[in-house]
């Protein structure tokens, strides 16, 4: 299954927490997604699956989920997307 990635971002809010989002599309789907991470140390993540738009199907949407939740390279892929874009403050570096 053919991904895109359209836009990803990564940052860290004030309490040093780390949240990122990727919208992607996927072959043979109408609507683009939205995946967004959440992690207070930057180690173990947890995700949220949305449209990144209007509504599409639920079949679909439902396939989507479970291929995150199975398939590790997919998930990974979306995620370093997102850490790609993170900018390293000076005082880390």
């Amino acid at each position: 299954m053919n991904l895109e990635i359209t836009k990803a971002e990564m940052k860290r809010v004030e309490d040093r927490s780390f949240v990122g989002r990727t919208v992607f599309t996927l072959e043979n789907h109408h609507s683009p997604y939205e995946i967004t991470f959440f992690s207070s140390r930057g180690t173990e993540w947890d995700y949220s699956l949305s449209f990144a738009g209007e509504p599409g199907s639920e079949e679909q949407f439902l396939e989507v989920d479970a291929l995150l939740e199975n398939d590790d390279d997919l998930y990974n892929q979306l995620l370093d997307a997102a850490l790609d874009t993170q900018e390293i403050p000076e005082e880390e570096a």
